[in-house]
């Protein structure tokens, strides 16, 4: 055992300490970070409206039309639910257009210059190539009444009849599926080229210089013109000649097909899902916060995916809301069983590793006093999934006897999790639940108030318990002074 640590050590940490320095994956990683106020906030409105309209209709069957009847206490619920929606219109609805700006703030950022300009130039990246409303031009088949067609000419929202044929040009409306989730491989892609071109030319100077009496806030955002400048035209040349070779397709839709959704469907997959676990336990076993090191991967495709079970759980699909919208999109494709929310309800309790469990079998079966008074100091953060007093108090961090079951449990307790929501057995993940959330209360939240996560969760538990439990008992063995408490 120790043989294998120190070959881990030698091979596989300076690799992990390499990644986990690399400027661009670290700037990637914060920008999702940056995002939380606003996603948390519309994942509370969200969760919220799951709660009061969605879980009541799994057990009241006229709770939907006393709700549609707005009245009374229903009122109130709807009114709610209506200041709900504003919220989710200024956060998730738009998670693509704030991911944009955080990534081009903390790109610039990560080469140290004008952050606020890569911010706004991450921005206007993804501005510029989405789509700014459909126009189409189709012929009615039928007579329209002259009063009617007078009435839409007037109308001012872009429709008009003339000879039979109603012609729309819609100029303007912002295509929201261009601004929500969906727009996050985009962002990263077209935004990094944007940023990075950007960063280059500012430490190269190419900039506009002013005199030094010049206020520096102006002196700064002077030099940031021409940098800026040519790197959004270098992006609008790149939008204009893709769009001129597949007759007018945007690069977010071609990438949205191409790259995204082979992505998705990939990271759905029970081999994807165990990888990045893995992953997630070996950087942590060195020390090094797998979650975070591997943030590019866990939240640019399963946070998308979890972002569009939201958006898709909020606005509806097929006529219906909440997890039954999400179901019928997961039939058509549109939406996804396994996101990442999904690890933290069913395999990341207590932390990465299952490490509360670990936890609660030191306090039942170990004799070593220094275990004991870790578990005890680690039990109340433990609760709210902060694992780090455990992590290097004990340690588990480069700790031989530790290292199979803190690789182990979490992917069996993820295969369980994974199989529980492919069989339908609980609802896939819908809601974003702030991670420091107790264990079961987390589950039940994050799959919209289904009351069968928190059984997943404790079966998970349990098999991690019946994992941890062997080697705490062979730890005791290893120190001379057992039972000498």
């Amino acid at each position: 055992m120790n043989g294998l640590t120190a070959w881990m050590e030698k091979h596989i940490l300076p690799v992990a300490a390499k990644i986990g320095a690399q400027k661009h994956l670290v700037a990637l990683r914060d920008a999702f970070i940056g995002t939380m106020p606003a996603t948390m906030a519309g994942s509370v409105a969200v969760m919220i409206n799951a709660i009061i309209r969605d879980l009541p209709q799994q057990f009241i069957s006229t709770y939907a039309d006393s709700l549609a009847a707005d009245k009374g206490f229903f009122a109130v619920l709807n009114v709610i639910i209506g200041i709900n929606g504003f919220v989710w219109n200024g956060t998730l609805a738009i998670a693509g257009l704030i991911f944009a700006f955080s990534w081009g703030y903390n790109l610039a950022r990560a080469y140290g210059v004008n952050d606020l300009a890569g911010g706004i130039v991450g921005l206007a990246t993804l501005i510029q190539g989405i789509a700014f409303g459909p126009s189409l031009s189709a012929a009615l088949n039928v007579d329209v009444p002259a009063n009617v067609a007078e009435a839409i000419n007037n109308s001012g929202v872009g429709a008009t009849v003339a000879d039979g044929t109603l012609s729309v040009g819609l100029w303007g409306w912002l295509n929201l599926n261009h601004l929500n989730g969906n727009a996050y491989f985009t962002v990263m892609i077209m935004g990094a080229i944007s940023v990075i071109i950007f960063c280059k030319l500012m430490l190269a100077d190419i900039t506009i210089k002013m005199p030094d009496s010049v206020p520096p806030a102006v002196s700064k955002a002077f030099a940031a013109i021409l940098p800026a400048t040519i790197a959004l035209y270098v992006i609008a040349i790149i939008n204009y000649v893709v769009g001129r070779f597949t007759d007018g397709q945007l690069i977010i839709d071609l990438v949205q097909k191409y790259i995204a959704e082979p992505f998705l469907g990939l990271s759905q997959g029970i081999g994807a899902v165990l990888i990045v676990t893995v992953f997630v336990q070996i950087f942590w076993f060195f020390g090094i916060h797998g979650p975070n090191v591997l943030a590019p991967v866990l939240e640019g495709i399963w946070g998308q995916a979890q972002l569009i079970n939201i958006d898709i759980f909020q606005k509806g699909y097929n006529g219906k809301t909440g997890t039954p919208a999400v179901l019928d999109a997961i039939e058509d494709g549109k939406a996804y069983m396994w996101v990442r929310g999904s690890f933290d309800a069913f395999a990341w309790f207590g932390g990465s590793g299952g490490t509360i469990v670990l936890l609660i079998a030191i306090l039942i079966f170990s004799k070593r006093a220094d275990y004991l008074t870790v578990a005890k100091l680690s039990i109340g953060p433990g609760l709210f999934n902060i694992n780090e007093p455990v992590m290097f108090g004990l340690p588990i961090v480069l700790n031989a006897i530790m290292f199979i079951p803190f690789l182990i449990a979490p992917v069996v307790a993820t295969a369980i999790g994974w199989v529980a929501t492919y069989l339908g057995l609980v609802a896939p993940v819908s809601q974003q639940v702030t991670w420091v959330v107790p264990p079961f209360l987390l589950s039940f939240l994050a799959t919209g108030a289904d009351w069968r996560a928190p059984i997943v969760t404790l079966v998970c538990m349990v098999v991690t318990f019946l994992i941890w439990a062997p080697f705490v008992i062979a730890a005791n063995k290893m120190d001379p002074n057992a039972g000498e408490q």
